[in-house]
């Protein structure tokens, strides 16, 4: 299928530039200047200039000798390059694929966007029309190919749209450096008579390929769409992405729901069909003070429930400041998963994790809190208490065992074990007294031990034996010993949990 491009040229791109930040300057005669073999020339000028004759490449003081009040600035060559990233970010709002086309231009991969504005009149005429309210002069050009639409921007004599497999027509009576060709390769066309690109256009391939190289043909294949031309977006565009721009701007909560809730449609009905559900989103908001609002939600499985997700990004919409209104609005899921269909089974009424409400209701809170106040943990597969778990992302990772229910085990484990003061009376009996960070405490009920050894394969540690006790005010904790008791008393205490 082919494609469709638009051209944007930014004919006075630097010194549109800087009129929009001095206004003061816009009636003036302005150049940017560039040291040439100890001289300065003018690398560019605004149109003011250039209808006194004043162009690129002239001498400064040439210029100055004819109009003595022209306006000099210094020109740095990196700083059309970051104008036009800037702007490339800006055109984001009319495709979702911009790059950047130096020395003064950018490219819109159009495919599928310009009938959310009505058609490819309306789209360009937007485009025009929104760029030269922020004081910019532009022509556009749109094509099925990039060469073609950069030559209706440049040098277009009627329309600046070529309709479908119609660029070939619209690039014969345009001259030859419309095809984007080197300056050689023009001067030579010129000397032969060949001004046009009518002119050599059926001249067959192999004779223009001897006389003017490999270059020259592939400049007139891309513009023809005989061969590909790729462009690099300044932002790299997001496989999952729906766009809903606005005829008028909107300003009010209401407007913002109604948007999302189109796009979410649109994104989910797409995922469904595709048996695939998203993990995470971002809903971005285009103000016409060319600021981007942004919201992100989460979801602890791949999602394609419309009614969840509006939920999810519903809490965060105050988030969201429309300031003097939002022009267009963004839904992007970079993360997107299969979804996997469970079988379920009639007789059973507790399908636990596999029970979709779950982390519907988990996404919920973890929406209002964030993310980091639900983990899930699972058996893992050592003797230590404290290495005993382990926390895992996913709510559909498998364990690698069971949960030991033998014997009793502490709600709360300490992480590391806190050292305590203990008093016992005899070996393996448990003990009578312990004091924790200054408080004393008496046992009155206890049980144990239980020795919990290292693994076979780590031999760095001494054996602990565990004691479950209570104190006298119905206090139970987790007590163990470390080493052998003996008259050395090189063993010590620890507390590790609590019971209740």
């Amino acid at each position: 299928m082919a494609g469709r491009f638009v051209s944007i040229w930014f004919r006075y791109l630097k010194t549109d530039c800087f009129t929009i930040r001095n206004p003061l300057q816009k009636d003036k005669l302005l150049v940017f200047v560039l040291p040439d073999h100890g001289r300065m020339v003018i690398s560019t000028a605004n149109a003011l200039a250039n209808e006194k004759g004043i162009v690129q490449g002239m001498v400064l003081a040439d210029a100055r000798a004819v109009y003595p009040s022209i306006e000099v600035i210094n020109d740095n060559p990196s700083s059309a390059e970051k104008l036009l990233k800037k702007l490339a970010q800006w055109c984001i709002r009319y495709s979702p694929s911009v790059a950047v086309d130096l020395p003064d231009g950018i490219i819109l991969d159009a495919k599928g966007c310009a009938h959310l504005w009505g058609g490819e009149e309306e789209y360009l005429k937007d485009i025009v029309s929104k760029l030269k309210e922020r004081g910019y002069q532009v022509r556009v050009g749109m094509a099925d190919t990039i060469g073609a639409a950069w030559a209706l921007a440049r040098y277009g004599l009627e329309s600046p749209i070529a309709a479908p497999a119609q660029q070939q027509t619209m690039l014969l009576p345009l001259p030859a450096i419309a095809l984007r060709l080197e300056e050689d390769a023009v001067e030579k066309l010129n000397k032969l008579g060949l001004r046009r690109v009518k002119d050599f256009m059926h001249i067959p391939s192999n004779t223009l390929r001897r006389r003017f190289g490999k270059q020259f043909i592939k400049k007139i294949n891309q513009a023809l769409g005989y061969e590909i031309e790729m462009i690099i977006p300044e932002i790299p565009v997001v496989t999952y992405q729906e766009r809903l721009p606005c005829l008028e701007p909107i300003s009010t909560a209401t407007g913002i729901e109604i948007a999302l809730k189109k796009l979410i449609e649109n994104i989910c009905s797409r995922l469904i069909k595709e048996e695939k559900g998203l993990r995470k989103a971002k809903f971005k908001a285009f103000r016409i003070d060319n600021k981007i609002e942004e919201i992100e939600i989460g979801t602890n499985r791949p999602s394609s429930n419309t009614k969840h997700l509006f939920k999810l990004f519903e809490n965060k919409l105050t988030e969201i400041e429309p300031a003097l209104g939002i022009e267009l609005f963004i839904l992007e899921a970079p993360v997107v998963e299969d979804i996997s269909i469970l079988q379920e089974n009639l007789w059973l009424t507790s399908p636990g994790l596999n029970d979709v409400a779950i982390p519907e209701l988990l996404d919920r809170i973890s929406g209002k809190l964030c993310n980091s106040v639900i983990r899930r943990f699972v058996p893992d597969e050592h003797y230590w208490p404290e290495r005993s778990c382990k926390a895992v992302v996913s709510l559909d990772e498998k364990p690698a065992s069971e949960w030991p229910t033998h014997k009793p085990r502490p709600i709360q484990l300490l992480s590391p074990p806190e050292l305590i003061e203990v008093t016992a009376p005899i070996p393996d009996y448990p003990p009578m007294l312990f004091r924790h960070k200054s408080v004393l405490h008496k046992i009155v009920k206890a049980d144990g031990p239980e020795r919990i050894e290292q693994e076979w394969w780590l031999q760095d540690g001494q054996h602990r034996d565990y004691y479950y006790v209570e104190n006298e005010t119905g206090h139970r904790f987790w007590l163990f010993r470390l080493g052998h008791y003996n008259e050395e008393k090189n063993y010590q205490w620890f507390l590790h949990g609590y019971f209740a």
